[in-house]
């Protein structure tokens, strides 16, 4: 097998891995978090644009895991950063691939518990809005065509439901 990296990128490389006749365009990305954190008002959900899709969507708060941060340390910080929300209980829901055919990006899910307020802070690059929903409100919205999504928001909104 060679590799060859056509394009390496702050938060991803491009790479054509060849075996063979056969040549994989591979992206590596790292690993993510998204949080599940369930309020009185709701399951918090973030209002934001996304460019690669030319529209805005509906997710639960998600980021990138920084150089030397744990999925905890992350999904802490995430939740601070998006919803201005702070938890004293976590737990790991899932961890999967988003589409492993082509990307290395892997995917934790946590859930929240016992929230407080903290204070938010959203990358300088990120226009959002909370908003407070219950997981079958928000799966309605999508279901009926109202919102997009990211397919792992509709599987945190599905695991709410259990």
């Amino acid at each position: 097998m060679s590799r060859e990296y056509v394009y390496r990128g702050r938060i991803l490389n491009l790479v054509l891995e060849r075996d063979g006749n056969t040549t994989y365009e591979l992206v590596e990305h790292g690993p993510a978090v998204m949080i599940l954190a369930q309020t009185p008002q709701g399951v918090a959900l973030v209002h934001q644009h996304r460019p690669a899709i030319g529209g805005d969507t509906l997710e639960l708060p998600a980021g990138l895991v920084e150089p030397g941060e744990t999925l905890l340390d992350a999904a802490q910080r995430e939740l601070a950063e998006e919803v201005g929300l702070g938890a004293r209980g976590w737990e790991l829901l899932v961890s999967a691939y988003v589409s492993p055919g082509f990307c290395s990006e892997k995917l934790s899910v946590f859930r929240a518990w016992d929230l407080y307020e903290s204070r938010r802070a959203p990358d300088p690059d990120e226009q959002m809005q909370v908003v407070y929903l219950s997981p079958a409100e928000a799966l309605a919205l999508i279901r009926s065509g109202e919102v997009e999504t990211s397919a792992p928001t509709v599987i945190g909104l599905l695991l709410a439901q259990t």
